[in-house]
């Protein structure tokens, strides 16, 4: 059990690190888009490859009332992936103590 413990621990870190780097990314590509860069610019092409998987599901959820010209859509995700940090690494760690 000792094994299983050091690995929900691992994977505890490794979720919290993928959840980090995916909330920068995230931000990082909503600072961009007020700004009017090169569509085709390597940088600008990684940050819409990598975060348009989560931010297009969003965008077809959300209500169109909410949609006043301002894509909402990063802030929504934000609270998701600070709820997923929270609660989902905390049951990961829960669990890890139990099996020590």
């Amino acid at each position: 059990m000792f094994v299983l413990s050091n690995f929900l621990f691992a994977l505890a870190k490794i979720i919290n690190i993928v959840i980090t780097i995916f909330y920068w990314l995230i931000l990082i590509r909503a600072l961009i888009s007020w700004v009017n860069l090169d569509l085709y610019n390597p940088i600008v092409q990684f940050l819409h490859k990598i975060t348009e998987p989560i931010l297009n599901p969003l965008r077809r959820i959300l209500p169109t009332q909410l949609r006043i010209g301002i894509d909402i859509s990063p802030i929504v995700a934000f609270f998701i992936l600070i709820f997923l940090k929270s609660i989902l690494i905390r049951i990961i760690v829960n669990l890890a103590y139990r099996f020590r």
